[in-house]
C-alpha cells in the first residue's frame, strides 16, 4: 500500500544512450549557448534531447529549457538567465512561459513565488534523483491508508506555503487525491459535508492537516492566508471568522480558542465533535480529556437498595418513566406539546445515602449505559480549557444518544463544584471560568435530549437557574430504623434479629456507613476467623466510623 510510481518507458534509447542524464543535459547546455534555439542546434542535440524527452515525458523545448535551468540553478533561475544563455530577446523568451508551466506541473521545476512567475527552482528531490541517474516521476497516490493520505496532503500544503503551486493547483490535486482514495474513512466523511465554496473546503482540510501533521490546533490568521487565492478573499474570510459568522463556525466544524473563559477572535481550532467524527480513523487518542467514563448496563452489579416510603415512591416513579418504551412515549408527547424532551434529575442528600448507587441501579434496571462525568477531573482541567472540556462531555453524550437504541444516562457525580451559585461581577480568572462552565451546562440542559442525573450533598449552594432546570429533584434521607434494619440484615446476614435491632436503633447511620462497617467485619473474619463476640466488635467499628458524629448514639456494654 502507498505511493505507486509511474513506469518510464525508455524504448531502445536508454540501451543505446551511453551518457547519463546529467551528461546529456550538459551537452545540451554547451550546444545551446548563443544558439537562439535554432534548427541547427536542435539537430546537433537531437539524440540527447530524445533521451530526456522519453525519460521525463516532456517535449523537445521543455527538455532544453530544463537542462539550462539545471545549469543556471538549481535555485533562483529567472527568464532573464534563459534569455542571456540562449541569446534571445526577453520578449521572445517569455513565449516559452507555457513550457515552464508544464515543467512546474511535471514537478521538474517549481516557482519561487506563485504570484510572480518570473523565477523558479529545480526541486531538491529532482536534483537528488539526477545525481543517481534516476528519473523522479510524479507519484500516483492510490490505495493509501489514512496516515499516507495525510502525508500526501502535507506535501501539497507545504508546496502551497512555498508558493510552488497556486490555490487552484492545490484544490485540483487535493480533489484528485481524495477521488483516488475513496476507501479512506476521512475522505468519505469530508465528501459527505456540504460546503458552500472551495475556500471553506480547503480551510477545513488545512485545519485537519495542521492538527495531524503539525500537532497544531491553535490556528491564527497568518497561517491561513495561503488557502485563499486573493488578498480580498482572505480579508472577507478573516472578518467572517472574527464575527463568528463564517460557514465553518456556524456548521460547528471549527470554533474559537478560549482563554480564561473568553473566546479569542483571532485564534481558531477544530471542535471536539469534528475531531472525533473526521479524524477518529487516525487520531484515536487525540483528546486529552479523560473526564468521561462509560459503564455498560450489562456490567452493573445488582444491589438491593433500601429507602423510606417517600424515597421509594419517587424512585419507582422515575424508574417507570425511564423504562425504554415509556420513555419514548413520553418524549413524543412532550415534543407534540412543544416542551423540552430532556429528563434532568437532581439527587441530593447527605453522604452515603445511596444517591450514586441509585443512579447505577436505575441504569441497570432500564437497560441504559451510564456515562459518568469525573467532576473533580473536569475542575482540575479548567485552566485554559474550561469550555472545551465541558462541551466535549455534552458532544460525546449527544453522539452516544444518536448511536444507541436506548439513550444512556449522563451522570454528574458529586456535582457540587459545578452547579453552585454563580459569582456576580466575577473579576478573578478562576471565578470567570467557573461562571463560564456553569453557563455552558445551563445552556446544554436547555437543549438536552436525553437523561441527565446530578448528585450533590449541598443544596443550599445550588444556583436557582439550575434548580429550575431539574425536572425531578429527589432528596435522599438517612434511612429510617426499619430501613437500617434491612440494610444490616442484607450486609451481615448471620446477625441475629436482636443484634440487628440494637445496631439499627442506636446508630443513625447511612447505608454507606453501614457498608463500611460490614467491610471491616468481613476483614476481621478473614484475618482472625469467626468470633463469638460479634456485637461488641461491631459496636467498636460503629464508634470508630464517625467519632465526631453527634447524631450517632453510643451505647456501652
Amino acid at each position: 500500500m502507498g505511493e505507486k510510481k509511474e513506469t518510464v518507458c525508455f524504448e531502445n534509447t536508454k540501451a543505446e544512450q551511453s551518457k547519463t542524464l546529467l551528461e546529456a543535459m550538459e551537452n545540451i547546455v554547451e550546444e545551446s549557448y548563443n544558439s537562439s534555439m535554432n534548427d541547427l542546434f536542435k539537430t546537433v542535440v537531437a539524440k540527447d534531447v530524445l533521451f530526456l524527452r522519453q525519460s521525463f515525458g516532456i517535449t523537445e523545448d521543455q527538455a532544453i529549457l530544463f537542462s539550462i535551468c539545471m545549469e543556471k540553478g538549481p535555485r533562483n533561475v529567472h527568464f532573464n538567465d534563459l534569455a542571456e544563455h540562449l541569446n534571445l530577446r526577453k520578449i521572445r523568451i517569455l513565449s516559452y512561459a507555457e513550457d515552464i508551466d508544464a515543467l512546474v506541473h511535471r514537478r521538474l521545476l517549481r516557482y519561487r513565488n506563485e504570484k510572480f512567475e518570473n523565477s523558479f527552482d529545480v526541486p531538491e528531490a529532482v536534483v537528488k534523483a539526477l545525481k543517481h541517474n534516476e528519473v523522479l516521476t510524479i507519484p500516483k497516490h492510490t490505495d493509501l491508508g489514512c496516515y499516507e493520505l495525510f502525508d500526501a496532503m502535507n506535501q501539497l500544503f507545504e508546496d502551497r506555503d512555498d508558493d510552488a503551486i497556486s490555490q487552484e493547483t492545490l484544490y485540483v490535486e487535493l480533489q484528485a487525491l481524495f477521488n483516488d482514495n475513496p476507501q479512506v474513512d476521512f475522505v468519505r466523511k469530508i465528501q459527505n459535508i456540504d460546503f458552500f465554496n472551495r475556500e471553506d473546503w480547503l480551510l477545513l482540510l488545512f485545519f485537519c492537516h495542521m492538527l495531524v501533521n503539525k500537532d497544531d490546533n491553535d490556528i491564527r490568521f497568518g497561517q491561513i492566508e495561503d488557502v485563499f487565492e486573493s488578498r480580498l478573499d482572505f480579508i472577507i474570510a478573516k472578518n467572517e471568522l472574527r464575527s463568528g459568522g463564517h460557514n465553518l463556525i456556524r456548521a460547528g466544524l471549527i470554533e474559537n480558542v478560549c482563554e480564561d473563559g473568553i473566546a479569542s477572535t483571532y485564534r481558531f481550532k477544530l471542535t471536539e465533535h469534528t475531531k472525533r467524527n473526521l479524524l477518529s480513523e487516525i487520531m484515536t487518542n487525540f483528546s486529552e480529556n479523560n473526564t468521561l467514563d462509560v459503564i455498560k448496563a450489562g456490567n452493573m452489579v445488582k444491589k438491593e437498595m433500601f429507602y423510606d416510603e417517600e424515597n421509594r415512591k419517587q424512585i419507582d416513579e422515575l424508574q417507570s418513566f425511564l423504562t425504554p418504551g415509556k420513555y419514548d412515549e413520553i418524549r413524543e408527547r412532550m415534543q407534540e406539546k412543544g416542551f423540552r424532551t430532556g429528563f434532568a434529575c437532581l439527587f441530593y442528600g447527605g453522604p452515603g445515602t445511596g444517591k450514586t448507587e441509585t443512579a447505577y441501579q436505575l441504569a441497570r434496571k432500564t437497560g441504559r449505559d451510564i456515562m459518568i462525568v469525573d467532576v473533580p477531573q473536569v475542575k482540575s482541567k479548567w485552566v485554559g480549557d474550561s469550555e472545551k472540556n465541558i462541551k466535549e462531555i455534552f458532544d460525546r453524550y449527544r453522539e452516544q444518544v444518536k448511536r444507541s437504541q436506548v439513550a444512556p444516562i449522563l451522570l454528574f457525580n458529586e456535582a457540587d463544584a459545578i452547579i453552585g451559585i454563580r459569582m456576580q461581577g466575577a473579576e478573578r480568572a478562576v471565578d470567570k471560568m467557573e461562571n463560564s462552565i456553569q453557563n455552558i451546562i445551563l445552556q446544554e440542559m436547555e437543549t438536552l435530549d436525553g437523561i441527565m442525573i446530578a448528585t450533590t450533598n449541598l443544596t443550599q449552594n445550588l444556583d436557582k437557574a439550575f434548580e429550575r432546570r431539574f425536572l425531578y429533584k429527589i432528596k435522599f434521607n438517612k434511612p429510617t430504623v426499619e430501613a437500617r434494619t434491612q440494610i444490616w440484615h442484607s450486609m451481615i446476614p448471620e446477625l441475629s434479629d436482636k443484634d440487628v435491632r440494637t445496631l439499627a436503633s442506636n446508630y443513625d447511620f447511612s447505608g454507606g456507613q453501614i457498608e463500611n462497617i460490614a467491610r471491616h467485619y468481613a476483614i476481621d473474619n478473614i484475618l482472625n476467623g469467626q468470633r463469638d463476640d460479634v456485637l461488641p466488635m461491631l459496636i467498636r467499628h460503629c464508634d470508630n466510623e464517625r467519632l465526631d458524629d453527634r447524631s450517632a448514639k453510643r451505647i456501652g456494654f
